[in-house]
């Protein structure tokens, strides 16, 4: 009897445990992209040569090797410098927003790259970002320098 109760105990602390790790960013994501919004806009569209859009483009970027960590780091560090986006021009600055929790940036994150028929565009497997994956480039401690290099790095076409 004990036995079994002991196995109970730590099948269904292993069930909590489990659950724990999952990442619930809808909310969250949601919520924090009002902070986003007036830039971007609402529907991810941005303003042509002033704000890039978000939606239609940030699935490339994702299926990029190392667009994964850029996006983090675009939020971290904020970026500065002449960029291409969907066959517009941009030469503005984004700030930082490293004032979010790393909570808040993988769920902002999350939110953007399934919003706006993103989510239908993202690479096969990918997986949400999690807020340790923001913990880990938080660290690095990145400019905006580096994030545009970064981005130069990641070889995206003026069309993407």
């Amino acid at each position: 009897m004990r036995l079994t109760v002991a196995v109970w105990f730590l099948l269904g602390f292993g069930l909590v445990f489990a659950q724990s790790d999952a990442f619930d960013w809808q909310e969250l994501g949601a919520s924090t992209y009002n902070n986003c919004a007036g830039c971007h806009q609402a529907d991810g569209a941005g303003i042509d040569g002033v704000f890039p859009a978000l939606a239609g483009h940030l699935p490339n970027v994702i299926a990029k090797d190392g667009g994964r960590t850029y996006l983090i780091n675009v939020l971290l560090a904020g970026l500065t410098g002449e960029i291409e986006v969907l066959g517009a021009r941009y030469d503005g600055a984004m700030p930082s927003w490293a004032s979010l929790s790393d909570e808040q940036i993988a769920a902002v994150l999350n939110h953007e790259l399934n919003a706006w028929g993103n989510a239908e565009a993202l690479p096969e497997g990918f997986t949400p970002i999690l807020p340790a994956d923001v913990a880990a480039e938080r660290a690095k401690g990145l400019t905006t320098e580096d994030v545009l290099a970064l981005r130069a790095a990641l070889g995206l076409s003026g069309d993407e």
